[in-house]
């Protein structure tokens, strides 16, 4: 992969960065919409920024069924809502954007499908040279993991600290840590650059979902009281 410039960099972000911060949920997979729409409103009462909903065995039906309340519940607490891997169904019922995987569509695709307005998120696992290039070629923001063992994605490549301060430097768009993340490990990874975290096991399998999201977004209240622990991009 080329080798991309901090002054091509800043050629191609000419477009004002987006707001990704604070609690970014990931949605479990499950058959159950109802149950789905409650824990995902808790995880919002309590602070969520961002949703993703992200369905990996369910049918094409029930991912329209679930997406599309989702989509409303999300609209009523004014957060985003984004798709993992489905562009088509992103735009069938509204949402925010998507999220997408090394197999899945490319950003110039999705960019194209989507529109300027919708939020397009891409997984860089380990690879600084490929956020660097997801930026320049229109992303939002980028994702980087797994800091921690992930029992939502328990074969997913590790990532260090040292590859979120380093982001930090290199890019302008904002970084999302996911992997193994929960209450107690976040704070380590916000101090070093993540603009958000992403969870799902930790936060829906919390026997109170809206306290523990609550939690992770007093994280983010607890570093901005400390300007140490704040980073300042190019």
């Amino acid at each position: 992969m080329r080798t991309v410039s901090r002054n091509e960099i800043r050629r191609c972000s000419a477009a004002p960065r987006r707001e990704i911060t604070g609690l970014y949920a990931i949605t479990p997979d499950t058959g159950d919409t109802a149950s789905l729409v409650a824990m995902t409103r808790s995880a919002l009462a309590g602070g969520a920024r961002l949703v993703q909903y992200r369905s990996k065995t369910m049918n094409e039906e029930l991912r329209r069924e679930q997406a599309r309340a989702l989509a409303h519940l999300c609209r009523r607490f004014d957060v985003p809502l984004l798709i993992n891997d489905h562009i088509d169904l992103a735009l069938e019922v509204g949402a925010d954007g998507v999220h997408l995987g090394r197999e899945d569509a490319p950003i110039s695709q999705a960019r194209l499908k989507l529109g300027h307005e919708k939020i397009i998120g891409i997984s860089c696992y380990n690879e600084l040279e490929s956020a660097i290039e997801a930026e320049c070629n229109g992303a939002d923001y980028v994702a980087f993991g797994a800091f921690f063992s992930s029992v939502t994605k328990p074969d997913t490549v590790p990532a260090s600290v040292d590859l979120l301060q380093q982001g930090n430097l290199e890019i302008r768009i904002p970084i999302v840590a996911i992997g193994g993340i929960n209450s107690d490990n976040a704070l380590v990874l916000i101090s070093a650059g993540a603009d958000a975290v992403a969870v799902s096991n930790a936060l829906f399998g919390a026997r109170d979902i809206r306290s523990e999201a609550a939690k992770f977004s007093g994280l983010f209240k607890r570093q901005s009281f400390h300007p140490s622990l704040s980073r300042t991009r190019q």
